[in-house]
């Protein structure tokens, strides 16, 4: 039985930065990968924020221009570090 119990504790653990990951998926209308293994996150409102490849939330500068991993520009519209810091970082908290 206690075999068991732990069996059910670990992977509920194991699931848990799959949650975190959701929950920026479900924010997020689009998810562009860009060079040097960054990502672009914008969101429904337009908004946008930047992951760097390390999983930590990186500041962006009013206008940026980013390139995608395929090549291309973009021109990036907010900063919404705090937003997807708080994404990423839902179900980690105590």
């Amino acid at each position: 039985m206690i075999r068991k119990l732990s069996i059910l504790v670990l992977s509920i653990a194991a699931m848990a930065p799959a949650f975190a990951m959701d929950a920026v998926q479900s924010e997020a209308k689009q998810v562009i990968a860009l060079q040097n293994g960054e990502k672009l996150y914008v969101f429904k409102d337009g908004l946008m924020a930047k992951e760097s490849k390390f999983g930590n939330v990186i500041h962006l500068s009013k206008g940026e221009v980013v390139q995608t991993a395929d090549g291309k520009s973009i021109t990036t519209v907010g900063n919404e570090v705090a937003r997807l810091f708080s994404l990423l970082n839902k179900g980690h908290g105590n």
